[in-house]
This record gives C-alpha cells, structure tokens and sequence, in this order.
C-alpha cells in the first residue's frame, strides 16, 4: 500500500495545525491552507514551539524537528493543494461550510486522492454526497490536541471503500496513534458517549445538586477519570458543539398503542397536589 506523500491540511486553528504537525513529524510534506493570513502566521509559531517543546523533552530528535518544521507549507490557495494524496479539513463545524469544500475540493484534487473530515458529529455520507468520489470520502476525527491524544476515530460513510479505510487507518497508525472506527451516527463513539455526560454534569450542577468543584471531584475519584465533566468542558470548549445536528428518530415497525384517555378521578388528584 503507498503512503501518502503529500498531505492537505485545510483549517490552521488549534486542530488544523496539530494535525499538520502530526504530518510532517511522520515524514509527509504538508499543505496547511486557510484563507486567514494571520491564522497561518500563528500556526506557524504554534507549530515551530511545539516541535521544539518536544524536541527539548527528548520525544523528538533536533534533526527530525528540524526537518518536519520545514516540511509545513502555507497557502491560502486551493490550487495547491492538486498534488495531495489525501486532504484532511479542520473547518468551522457546518455542514453546508463542509459540503461547499468538499465540492470544490472534488474539482480540484486529483482523482486518487482521499477527502477526510475531522468533524466531531457531521454525517459523512452527507459530506460525501457533494462530491463525485463519495467512496473516497472519510471521517477521520482528531482528539485536541492532536499531537498529545492518543485516539483517531474513523468513520466510515454508506460508500466508502475498504481501500480508503484501510489507507487512513495506516496513516493514523504512522502517527503513532490508536484507531477506533464507528459508524456514521450522530455524535460517533467517543461524543455519543461525552456529551450526554457532560450535559448532565451541567444540569447536576444548575439544580444544586453539588458544587462543580464536587462533581468534577466525584467524577475523578468515582470513575477514574483524568478530570472531570464541567472541567473537560472548559478545557474542550463547548462552541463546535452547539450546532451538532440531532439525530433522526428511527421509526419503529412496531403498531402503535392506543392512547387511552385519563379518568376524571386522576384529574383531580393532580389538581391535588399543585
């Protein structure tokens, strides 16, 4: 199976950059494109300290940091990005946003290249539909940081083709990390699970159960957790996820039951007890 060589890096926030880094470390040239000229000066910085942080700690030798410094460049043209073997977009989480991406990207990339999404939530075959390659198309979600985090969720949509699975799988294993793959459900696996959590702690703290110093304590020391719930949600922040689309009801085959209709008596005794 060939590795990729070239990776598109599109969004150069905390995510995109991280992930750009994630790249070159592993030895791809990258692309890291936004049409912010300031966000690709702060990438570059973010990028270059953090390269070094490891590098001071010993994770990294200088001569590979060095190297994967300079393997980053930045554009804010699309057009650079034709000779990307895959590109990985780390956008505003809309799907419309995502959709008119991809559309052009489908334009633009050549016809082997893979298109991923590191959306937390968004339909993937819904992203897929825009182009004309939707077997080619892939979720791959980063965990932030992504240099630090361990996990790469991948999500496969109703077409995507075991061969593009199976290529961004190696490629989340060569940057060192662990792959998880779900089905193309809201949330996925690891925000399915973290966002009821997280909303519960808020509703926990709002109607005074305890305090927010006492649930994340109790999280930590009940469960085992690094930190907890409400402390996560300040670390995370709680924007990307207040336009996460809910999932459809699926209808069930079951008839339904006949509605009966309350007693008086039951009225009164409601009445009762307001």
């Amino acid at each position: 199976m060939a590795e990729f060589m070239v990776i598109g890096v599109i969004g150069a926030g905390q995510m995109g950059s991280g992930i750009a880094q994630l790249a070159a470390v592993a030895g791809a040239d990258v692309r890291l494109l936004d049409k912010d000229a300031e966000a690709l000066l702060t990438a570059k910085r973010s990028i270059s300290d953090s390269v070094q942080r490891f590098v001071s700690k010993g994770q990294l030798s200088k001569e590979r940091g060095t190297d994967a410094v300079a393997r980053v460049k930045y554009t804010s043209n699309l057009e650079d990005l034709q000779s990307a073997d895959i590109v990985i977009e780390a956008i505003v989480e809309s799907e419309d946003v995502k959709k008119k991406l991809f559309a052009e990207l489908d334009k633009i990339v050549k016809v082997s290249a893979i298109l991923a999404s590191n959306t937390s939530s968004i339909s993937i075959t819904r992203l897929a539909s825009a182009t004309k390659r939707p077997h080619q198309v892939i979720g791959m979600h980063f965990m932030n940081p992504p240099p630090i985090m361990k996990l790469v969720e991948i999500i496969r949509g109703a077409q995507t083709s075991d061969e593009t699975y199976n290529k961004t799988k190696t490629l989340a294993e060569r940057f060192g990390k662990t792959v998880v793959c779900s089905k193309d459900y809201s949330g996925f696996i690891v925000n399915r699970i973290l966002m009821p959590m997280i909303n519960e702690a808020f509703y926990t703290l709002y109607t005074g159960v305890a305090t927010k110093e006492d649930i994340d304590a109790g999280m930590k020391l009940g469960t085992n957790q690094p930190m907890g719930p409400l402390q996560l949600a300040d670390f995370i922040g709680l924007d990307p996820k207040k336009g996460k689309p809910k999932e459809k009801p699926v209808k069930e085959s079951k008839p339904k039951e006949k509605e009966s209709k309350p007693v008086e008596k039951e009225s009164k005794d409601e009445k009762k007890t307001e």
